[in-house]
């Protein structure tokens, strides 16, 4: 059956943000949906199957208000919108922006992105020890520095540590020049990146001097009470299960954790189980912790970076499949045999 209906931009502006560079945004909508879409005035109108044209309607309304709410919409947005009104989630998409969670040094206002990222920011907002979980480009360390910054201006702590295993994706520490603290300067660059952005790079430089903020190798934690402070744990995936109770218990009065981690991406030894995934199965539903597990719906990099984990995703899903073929039919020729 088919159907037309139109959606009220209200603006000019709020129109041309909707619409993106070139009517981009509008292009890939109508593509992934099979739709004709075009702009009469200030409405946007959308012709084609009926129950297509319900989804691009709930998709184009969700970007109207988000774009009153929250200003540019690129493609990802878009894409992501799209994701949730395909699952009847439209109404979720405005959600994922309300309240900012911190305020670059520049001025720039960091919001969540996606209902995940909301959901993440939720839960450490409202536990001592959060875990967050999931692939490359979710936001995971990043979000968890902003609220480490917002925490500390506000003064409910009075000190910022980050943390990250220094565990090698195939290398060796002990090639690398200099001391240990240069060794691992490498793998703690996204977390230095993070906070001279939110902070600057002089009040960060001075605040690092002065050891309100700490950025150490997990190593440097054991023995510690760490009180007061805004603890986290980056790269958890590449921890032990002694290294990451050694880590929870080092947190004292006052204090608060979060620890990020993508179990795909595990770099010790063969037979070792990570301390992440122990962590997760042994606090789930301990009171005061709280798991987040954020999904490739929650990459907010390039769209790309998305198609790229749900082609791993995919082919592991397959080999999965048919190992368990496989293994069926190597089970009915034994019993065929016997």
């Amino acid at each position: 059956m088919r159907s037309k209906i139109a959606v009220e931009t209200q603006s000019v502006d709020r129109l041309s943000r909707v619409l993106g560079a070139f009517d981009e945004n509008l292009d890939f909508i109508a593509r992934e949906l099979g739709v004709t879409a075009f702009v009469d005035g200030l409405k946007i109108v959308i012709e084609g199957e009926e129950k297509q044209v319900k989804t691009a309607f709930s998709v184009l309304n969700a970007l109207v208000a988000l774009a009153a709410e929250t200003g540019e919409i690129d493609k990802t947005k878009t894409a992501y919108c799209l994701e949730l009104a395909l699952e009847d989630r439209a109404e979720e998409i405005l959600s994922m922006s309300e309240g900012v969670v911190a305020v670059t040094y520049r001025g720039k206002q960091i919001r969540c992105k996606t209902v995940g990222q909301k959901e993440y920011v939720e839960k450490i907002r409202k536990n001592a020890v959060t875990f967050g979980v999931g692939p490359a480009g979710t936001g995971k360390t990043y979000l968890a520095v902003c609220m480490a910054v917002a925490a500390f201006k506000t003064r409910r702590v009075d000190k910022i540590i980050l943390t990250r295993p220094a565990v090698e994706a195939g290398e060796h520490l002990g090639f690398l020049p200099g001391d240990l603290g240069a060794k691992v300067d490498p793998y703690l660059r996204p977390l230095y990146d993070a906070l001279q952005e939110l902070l600057g790079l002089e009040t960060y430089a001075k605040l690092l001097e002065k050891g309100v903020v700490e950025v150490a190798p997990l190593a440097y934690m054991r023995g510690r009470t760490l009180s007061n402070a805004f603890i986290i744990l980056d790269e958890a995936q590449n921890t032990t299960k002694e290294q990451m109770k050694m880590f929870l218990t080092r947190m004292g009065e006052g204090s608060q954790i979060v620890v990020t981690g993508d179990v795909t991406q595990i770099d010790l030894p063969e037979g070792k189980k990570s301390g992440l995934i122990d962590a997760v199965e042994t606090l789930t539903g301990v009171e005061g912790v709280a798991v987040c597990k954020l999904t490739a719906k929650d990459v907010v990099r390039h769209p790309l970076v998305m198609r790229i984990i749900r082609a791993y995703e995919k082919k592991e899903q397959n080999g999965q499949a048919n190992e368990k073929k496989s293994s069926g039919i190597a089970a009915r020729k034994e019993e065929t045999n016997e």
